[in-house]
């Protein structure tokens, strides 16, 4: 008993740190290298990331037997294995965000700047359309053909509907990030070799695979920003 008030009565100072909060504004940042190359990390990776992922739905659309190709399955493992490879390889330069809706959270957290994260918005958006456009240049046709992969609403569903489960769906990923990110959370589990892309990854898979059948999973603004720009061609052009 003596032992354990002696233990109640003792103080502990933090076994973590959190860092200061990024400075909503800092014009300082746009004369650091490190900006840039953060920049080329996510525009890089969300290219990546476009590429295999709306390759791998535009080959499973392919597909007249429903058997054949990877199937939802295959296409969920394409969307969180990618984050998985993509975030553990760009966290030590940019965070790995690789999601507008990421950085506009740890933005709302302090977590980057304003500048930071409308740059990293704008890499990623680019990212996107650059990754989507080899994917048009490399299967022209069946892109065409089959929509690009672009998100639709399913039959049998309204938009209430599918917005709910994106925001739930986008809801989850951003939870995940900030979770498996949490420095209470390294200190706290310093015995589990707890590796932040892996959780980050399965939240995709598993987003993906609940929501896939309802809206095709638009969880990634980057990702919607293509298909509205390819909608918009197709109209456009009759």
């Amino acid at each position: 008993m003596s032992k354990e008030v002696s233990e109640e009565g003792h103080t502990h100072g933090k076994d973590y740190v959190d860092p200061p909060p990024a400075p909503l504004f800092d014009v300082a940042e746009l004369k650091q290298w490190s900006l840039y190359r953060a920049l080329i990390a996510e525009f890089i990776a969300t290219l990546l990331f476009l590429y295999v992922t709306v390759a791998t739905v535009v080959g499973h659309k392919s597909n007249k037997d429903p058997c054949d190709g990877v199937g939802l399955l295959g296409i969920a493992w394409a969307f969180g294995g990618m984050i998985f490879i993509l975030v553990y390889c760009t966290a030590g330069i940019s965070g790995g965000h690789i999601n507008p809706a990421v950085t506009f959270g740890l933005f709302l957290a302090r977590k980057v700047s304003l500048i930071r994260a409308v740059a990293y918005m704008v890499a990623q958006c680019a990212g996107a359309i650059c990754g989507v456009g080899l994917v048009k240049a490399f299967m022209t046709k069946k892109y065409n053909s089959l929509g690009g992969g672009a998100n639709t609403v399913a039959t049998g569903y309204n938009t209430g509907t599918a917005l709910g489960a994106e925001i739930i769906g986008t809801f989850v990923l951003v939870y995940t990030v900030f979770s498996a990110t949490d420095p209470k959370r390294s200190a706290r589990d310093s015995h589990i070799p707890v590796l932040a892309p892996l959780p980050i990854g399965f939240a995709v898979f598993m987003v993906h695979l609940a929501t896939i059948p309802i809206t095709g999973t638009g969880i990634n603004p980057a990702r919607s920003f293509w298909c509205c720009c390819h909608l918009q061609q197709r109209e456009s052009m009759g």
